[in-house]
């Protein structure tokens, strides 16, 4: 399948309904030896900003048995603003760049970034899936369109509540460790819920954020601050942009 980044609104809008209409074959988590992650950040600068042309750093890191095993990091600049679900104009083509870069091919990709959670069941996380010829999962920080399924949950300690979407369930809202705060497990390319699920879960450590994301967003986010001449922030898990 050749499947590529529109250029404007109605182009990725009328890809994104053909992308959710797609059927492709199923990934199953037990076979994700080797998991890999992406992510963008944009400039800081207002200056750079008001000039119509943003800067921005994509990263992604593969991770085996625990262990990053490769990583790459590419700078560009989008001239899309943010809107929601439209954020692969902004952001799609830079993070394909930073994971084509890897020295290694992932089992399956996370990406800050939604997935079936769309309105037109096609966000980023899929498209990108897609364009890569690779199962991924989206994971962000809350849901885009879903709803929960029952109950509101309080989560008190590692657990999962569904999200739905027209009946369907795309996401889960998870915790994945006890006193973290919860995040969204989205169904994307190759991927169903409880997939996605799983995938996250085999990542739950003493971060909110699973491994191969955090590592990702800290390399993008220290090119960053190196192209802007200051030090990189100390280590956290803070909000993803």
């Amino acid at each position: 399948m050749c499947v590529s980044w529109p250029s404007d609104v109605d182009g990725l809008e009328a890809r994104q309904r053909r992308l959710a209409a797609l059927a492709p074959p199923p990934f199953r988590a037990a076979t994700a030896a080797l998991v890999g992650a992406c992510f963008v950040c944009f400039s800081e600068d207002a200056d750079a900003l008001a000039a119509g042309a943003e800067p921005a750093w994509a990263a992604a890191a593969a991770f085996e048995g625990g262990r990053r095993v490769a990583a790459h990091v590419v700078a560009g600049t989008t001239a899309a603003g943010y809107a929601p679900g439209l954020l692969a104009l902004r952001a799609g083509p830079l993070l394909e760049r930073a994971v084509a870069g890897l020295a290694v091919r992932p089992d399956v990709l996370l990406v800050d970034a939604t997935g079936r959670d769309h309105p037109r069941r096609a966000g980023l996380a899929l498209h990108l899936g897609a364009v890569l010829d690779l199962p991924t999962v989206g994971v962000t920080h809350r849901p885009l369109v879903a709803v929960a399924v029952g109950d509101s949950p309080d989560l008190p300690g590692v657990d999962r509540q569904p999200l739905a979407v027209g009946g369907e369930v795309v996401a889960y809202l998870a915790r994945l460790r006890v006193g973290a705060r919860p995040l969204v497990a989205h169904a994307a390319w190759r991927t169903d819920a409880a997939t996605a699920w799983a995938v996250v879960r085999g990542f739950a450590g003493a971060t909110r954020t699973p491994t191969p994301l955090r590592e990702a967003r800290r390399l993008a986010r220290t090119a960053r601050a190196v192209a802007a001449g200051r030090a990189p922030r100390p280590a956290g898990d803070p909000a993803p942009n």
